[in-house]
């Protein structure tokens, strides 16, 4: 069963993320913020995609973004971006990053599904 993290530092967001993702038949990983993010995914080296939230206090998302890229066994692990931002800069920050994709939340269920089918490696 393919594993998903999911950073994001509203536990609602978090709990209806990984409801859609479990019913869709993939395992899921829950962190708190950027630095929660990156410890779990030491602990998990299977993830095979991460769901990152921009706004989280310690760390945020763009800036864990950039981290996974530098990190070997983490460099080429599909990222899409959940936020309810939509700014042009910070879009195309996460792009020269690496980011898959930017959603904008609330995030409908299927939307979710479709593009975690899509991306997951």
């Amino acid at each position: 069963m393919k594993k998903i993290l999911i950073v994001d530092d509203s536990e609602t967001i978090r709990q209806q993320v990984k409801r859609t993702l479990e019913q869709a038949g993939w395992a899921t990983v829950e962190a708190t913020d950027g630095i929660d993010g990156l410890a779990q995914a030491e602990l998990h080296p299977d993830i095979a995609m991460a769901l990152l939230d921009v706004n989280m206090p310690r760390l945020n998302g763009l800036d864990m973004l950039e981290k996974l890229r530098a990190s070997a066994p983490f460099a080429s692990v599909p990222v899409l971006m959940l936020t309810t931002e939509a700014e042009p800069a910070l879009i195309d920050r996460a792009k020269k990053l690496g980011a898959k994709g930017w959603i904008v939340k609330p995030v409908a269920p299927q939307l979710l599904v479709n593009a975690v089918a899509k991306l997951a490696r």
